[in-house]
C-alpha cells in the first residue's frame, strides 16, 4: 500500500514556482501563492518565485535560468496550458525537456476529471527533466493547482514516500547527460 514511511527523514527540496500570465501580479496570483503556500507548509523551500509574461522567450529564459541554479531541484509553473493564442507555456518548456514524463498528464487529468468532468481536456499539462531538475507545467487556475500538488507532488517530493519517489532517483538524473543522451 502507498503511504510515507515515517521511519526515514524528510528531505526538503528548493522548489521555484513561475505564473506565466499577461494581467496578474505577485499581489493578485491566487495559483502561485497556493503553490507557494502548499509547498512550504510541506518542508520545501520556497527557492523563488516570478510572474513572466505568455511569451516563449521570457518562459524558457527563467526557466533555464532557475534550472542551472544548483539550488533549485523542482520547477513548477502554472498558466499558459490551454488553447487560445497566448497560451505558451508547454511550446515554451517541451523542447527543453530531456526526458518527458508521460504519467504526470495522465494522473493529473484522472484527478482533475473527478473534479471537472470532461473540461480536463482543455488543459494541457505536462512535465519533464531538464537536466537534473524536474519541471511541471500547470494550468492557471488555483483548483488546478491544488488538484496537482495534493493528489501528485505532495507525496512524490516526499522522500518518506513509498513504494517509490522522485526525491529518492535525483542523484542519478544525470547518469543520461553522462553517457550523452539517448539516441531515439
Amino acid at each position: 500500500m502507498p503511504g510515507i514511511d515515517d521511519a526515514l527523514p524528510f528531505v526538503p527540496l528548493g522548489i521555484a514556482v513561475l505564473t506565466v500570465s499577461d494581467t496578474r501580479s505577485l499581489e493578485e496570483d491566487k495559483s502561485g501563492a497556493t503553490l507557494a503556500e502548499r509547498l512550504t507548509k510541506a518542508g520545501h523551500r520556497l527557492a523563488d518565485r516570478a510572474i513572466v509574461t505568455d511569451d516563449v522567450e521570457a518562459i524558457r529564459g527563467k526557466v533555464q535560468g532557475w534550472v542551472a541554479d544548483p539550488a533549485i531541484d523542482v520547477v513548477i509553473t502554472t498558466g499558459g496550458t490551454g488553447f487560445t493564442g497566448r497560451d505558451v507555456t508547454p511550446e515554451a518548456i517541451e523542447p527543453l525537456f530531456d526526458k518527458r514524463m508521460e504519467g504526470f498528464s495522465a494522473i493529473f487529468h484522472r484527478i482533475s476529471y473527478d473534479k471537472i468532468g470532461t473540461s480536463t481536456i482543455q488543459s494541457r499539462a505536462t512535465a519533464g527533466v531538464i537536466g537534473t531538475t524536474f519541471v511541471f507545467v500547470l494550468p492557471g487556475s488555483p483548483g488546478a493547482c491544488k488538484d496537482a500538488w495534493d493528489g501528485i507532488l505532495a507525496n512524490q517530493l516526499d522522500y518518506r514516500h513509498r513504494p517509490c519517489n522522485f526525491v529518492e532517483i535525483m542523484p542519478r538524473l544525470d547518469e543520461h547527460l553522462k553517457r550523452g543522451k539517448l539516441q531515439a
